[in-house]
C-alpha cells in the first residue's frame, strides 16, 4: 500500500475491527462502516475471464473503476493488510451461468473448489458518502439503516470480449439546492464512480418504478428532493447475468469490503 495514501493508525483499527466483526458472522450492509474509510466491490471470475472483465473494466471506468487486481488464486490484497477476501466481506453471491444460486457469508470453501479465482476490488460510492455528511447532506440510507437503493438501466456498457451488459446506478435523494454540492463532492473522487451520471427523471433511465429498486432497499424522497443517480459497481453482476458467466462471486449488492486506505487517497 505503499503508492496510496496511509491511514492513521487509529482509522485503520477501525477498518480491522469491522472487517473482523463481519469474518465473525456480521451480516449488514457496510455504508457508515468505518467512517472515512474507502469501501469496494468485489468481482471474482474464473481466470480464463479475468482479462474479459479486465477490458470490460476498462472501457467502462465510470461504473468499474478497478482498485485492485489479485494474483490468480489469491485473497489477499494490498488495500488492507492481512484481510481475507473469503470471509472479510458480509454477504456474497454465487453466480453459475448468469443465474444467482445462492448467497453465502463465508466463501472459503468455493475459493477451494474454484483455485483460478481472479479477483477484482471495484471503487464504491459509499467512499464519497462522509464528505458528504460532513458537508450536511443527508445520505438518507444511513440514516435509515438500510441498504442503498441500485437500478438497472436502459443504459449498455461498451461490450468486451464475451461480457456486455447494462449499466446499474445508485440513488440518493438530494435536497434540490444541494445537488450541486453533490456533484462538486462526488466529482472529486474519479477512482470511485466520481460525479453522477443522471439527475431526476428516472424514465430517462429507463426506471419506471423508483421504490421498487433492482438491488438493495427502497428509500424515502422528501418534498423538495431530487432523486440523483451514480454509476455502481453491482454493473459487473448485470454482466455476469447478462453473459452467461460460468461462474463468479461477487459481494451482496451493499456489503462491501472494507479497506485500510483513506477516502482521502481517492479525492483529486
Amino acid at each position: 500500500m505503499t503508492y496510496l495514501m496511509k491511514a492513521t493508525p487509529e482509522a485503520i483499527t477501525k477498518a480491522q475491527e469491522a472487517r473482523l466483526a463481519i469474518r465473525n458472522g456480521l451480516d449488514i450492509p457496510t455504508a457508515g462502516m468505518a467512517k472515512g474509510m474507502t469501501q469496494a466491490n468485489m468481482i471474482s471470475l474464473p481466470r480464463d475471464w479475468a482479462f474479459d472483465f479486465l477490458l470490460y473494466a476498462q472501457r467502462n471506468p465510470k461504473s468499474c473503476p478497478i482498485l485492485d487486481v489479485c494474483e490468480s488464486g489469491s485473497y489477499r490484497t494490498v488495500l488492507a493488510k492481512g484481510a481475507d477476501l473469503r470471509t472479510d466481506i458480509p454477504r456474497y453471491c454465487v453466480w453459475e451461468n448468469g443465474k444467482l444460486v445462492d448467497e453465502i457469508t463465508d466463501a472459503t470453501e468455493l475459493w477451494a473448489q474454484h483455485p483460478d479465482l481472479v479477483t477484482f476490488l471495484i471503487g464504491c460510492s459509499f467512499t464519497f458518502e462522509t464528505p458528504m455528511l460532513e458537508a450536511g447532506i443527508e445520505i438518507r440510507h444511513i440514516t435509515d439503516n438500510c441498504n442503498v437503493p441500485m437500478y438497472k438501466t436502459n443504459r449498455l456498457c461498451r461490450p468486451a470480449g464475451r461480457l456486455e451488459g447494462e449499466l446499474v446506478v445508485s440513488m440518493r435523494p438530494i435536497p434540490a439546492d444541494r445537488v450541486s454540492d453533490a456533484v462538486m463532492i462526488s466529482g472529486r473522487f474519479p477512482s470511485v464512480h466520481g460525479a453522477p451520471v443522471h439527475i431526476g427523471s428516472p424514465d430517462a433511465l429507463g426506471i419506471k418504478d423508483i421504490m421498487s429498486p433492482d438491488f438493495g432497499s427502497s428509500v424515502r424522497i422528501e418534498e423538495g428532493e431530487i432523486p440523483v443517480f451514480w454509476a455502481c459497481g453491482v454493473t459487473p453482476q448485470a454482466a455476469v447475468m447478462r453473459s452467461g458467466v460460468p461462474f463468479a462471486i461477487s459481494h451482496a449488492p451493499g456489503h462491501m469490503f472494507i479497506t485500510d486506505v483513506p477516502d482521502a487517497a481517492y479525492h483529486v
